[in-house]
């Protein structure tokens, strides 16, 4: 194995950032893919499988591991409210959801596990949701391909773009993460 290529690190990085629920490292698995870099179907099986292992080891912490990792969401507990709410509004469908939320992504697991969710609902519908989450970034990004290419293409002409589209990915979610837990 040639480890200094990028599909062998191309792959280690879509298992390690999938673990943790980043969708950007599926969408670029997509991209890669579609560039020849990397074998899709292999890339969207690791990413699922990493995926599946991150929530089910944070729902494993909030529900076994409760008073060690308390310390570190004590400035988030807006957060783990607003997951709480959408855990209780949506059930079950939270959890195919939270997949898709940058910023609760991380919380629903633990809040789920720390209501006393049954661990084995919340694995089988793990299972399905982290097929859904990356069959949907993967796929879209790979038939999206030329768009984010030429995209990419013309930030590397016109780099004052990229702070730009940077700026306003960040606002948006701010805004809407300020107006999803605003109390009504």
């Amino acid at each position: 194995m040639d480890f200094s290529s990028l599909e062998t690190w191309g792959y280690l990085a879509v298992a390690f950032f999938s673990f943790g629920g980043s969708f950007f490292i599926v969408a670029a698995a997509g991209v890669f893919s579609y560039m020849g870099h990397m074998n899709l179907a292999t890339a969207l099986m690791i990413a699922t499988v990493a995926n599946f292992m991150g929530d089910n080891f944070l729902f494993y912490l909030g529900k076994y591991q409760k008073k060690e990792i308390e310390p570190y969401f004590a400035k988030h507990k807006r957060k783990l409210a607003l997951a709480t709410l959408i855990m209780r509004k949506y059930g079950v469908v939270a959890i195919f959801i939270q997949k898709f939320i940058y910023g609760v992504k991380t919380i629903v697991p633990l809040s789920m596990a720390l209501a006393k969710y049954d661990f084995k609902k919340f694995v089988l519908f793990n299972f399905f949701a982290s097929i859904v989450f990356v069959l949907v970034i993967g796929l879209s990004a790979y038939y999206s391909s030329e768009a984010i290419i030429s995209f990419f293409g013309i930030i590397k002409e016109r780099p004052w773009i990229a702070p730009v589209v940077l700026v306003s990915i960040i606002g948006a979610v701010w805004w809407g993460m300020e107006k999803m837990t605003k109390k009504r």
